[in-house]
């Protein structure tokens, strides 16, 4: 015979549930905490709150955000034409640099002005489409950037293009910078 009775199969059901719980309750607590340091982190790269919500789509090697997936409206209700924001100081230099020396001009004198017009249509759909069901204020307008036609914003190509989109403009800078995605 045994010390004890064998437990009851609902004791460790409910034991095995318990545990499942707490497992949860800590995976939340841990996303509660990214999601402050995260909060953080974007309004020190920003040197500002951020006005509106966002999620991380790409860190950086130390784990700070690289690149912000911005919701379509602010918190106050404005549009929000950019979706993909780059937020990595270092990248942002490289890029302005970029521009700085006329990598607006050449980027649209060397991608095809067709592709980059897919680009702004599949990005404004895509912006587009994460608008809530019920709103009936102002919405976001233009492609990457808010633009409706040819390069404005070389950060936001690249932001678009390492969080996954198929941006040529993106995929042109990543490549003058020597990135890989």
């Amino acid at each position: 015979m045994g010390d004890g009775p064998a437990p009851h199969r609902a004791d460790q059901d409910r034991a095995d549930q318990d545990r499942a719980d707490q497992d949860r309750a800590d995976v939340d607590r841990a996303d509660v905490d990214r999601a402050d340091q995260d909060r953080a982190d974007v309004a020190r790269l920003l040197g500002r709150a951020p006005a509106g919500d966002f999620t991380v789509a790409v860190r950086a090697a130390d784990g700070t955000p690289a690149v912000i997936v911005n919701a379509p409206l602010l918190h106050a209700g404005r549009p929000m034409p950019t979706r993909y924001w780059l937020v990595d100081p270092h990248l942002r230099e490289q890029v302005s640099r970029l521009e700085s020396h006329g990598g607006v001009r050449q980027a649209e004198a060397e991608v095809d002005p067709d592709q980059l017009a897919a680009a702004h249509r599949r990005y404004a759909n895509e912006r587009d489409a994460a608008l809530p069901p019920d709103h009936r204020g102002p919405v976001p307008s233009g492609g990457v950037g808010g633009t409706r036609v040819g390069v404005k914003c070389l950060h936001a190509h690249l932001a678009w293009y390492l969080a996954g989109g198929d941006d040529p403009v993106g995929r042109w800078v990543a490549q003058r910078l020597g990135l890989h995605r």
